[in-house]
């Protein structure tokens, strides 16, 4: 099965903004939307508050006419921000009073994130998720089902 041209770009920048340190939950332009939307921060206005999933004015009409951002709909968009944020510790909306985790960029914070935007990514194109590594664990009659090549350096 191919991959979509819009999931394989959004994998690559979100690869890219962990690997570089350039990902941040609390930055709309560096946020898993930001980085996908190629660190634009206008998609802040599709909700009136960071995290949440219910559209804006704006958004319902971006919505409504049927417009997609880098190949996602308004609505899917803030359902991916909503996901990573609360994957990386923090309560949404983000606002003073909700719970944030205690250092927001944190690798393994960012990498929990990242997990769980790549599986609804995944889902909403209806393949499997390519981050899913437990098939390399299964077993038949006490052997593996998949062989490996191991090179030793």
């Amino acid at each position: 099965m191919e991959t979509p041209k819009r999931l394989e770009q959004a994998l690559i920048k979100l690869y890219n903004a962990f690997h570089n340190n350039e990902l941040n939950p609390e930055c709309c332009s560096a946020c898993a939307v930001g980085n996908i939307l190629d660190n634009h921060d206008s998609w802040k206005h599709l909700s009136d508050e960071h995290g949440s999933t219910e559209l804006s004015y704006v958004g319902r009409v971006h919505q409504r006419l049927g417009r997609k951002f880098n190949g996602y709909t308004p609505l899917e968009l803030l359902r991916i921000e909503k996901i990573f944020l609360e994957a990386c510790g923090f309560v949404v909306p983000l606002c003073h009073y909700n719970k944030k985790p205690e250092n927001p960029t944190h690798k393994d914070n960012l990498f929990n994130g990242l997990c769980a935007v790549v599986a609804y990514l995944c889902k909403l194109d209806n393949i499997e998720n390519v981050m899913d590594y437990s098939k390399i664990f299964e077993f038949e009659n006490e052997d593996p089902v998949y062989q490996f090549d191991v090179i030793y350096s």
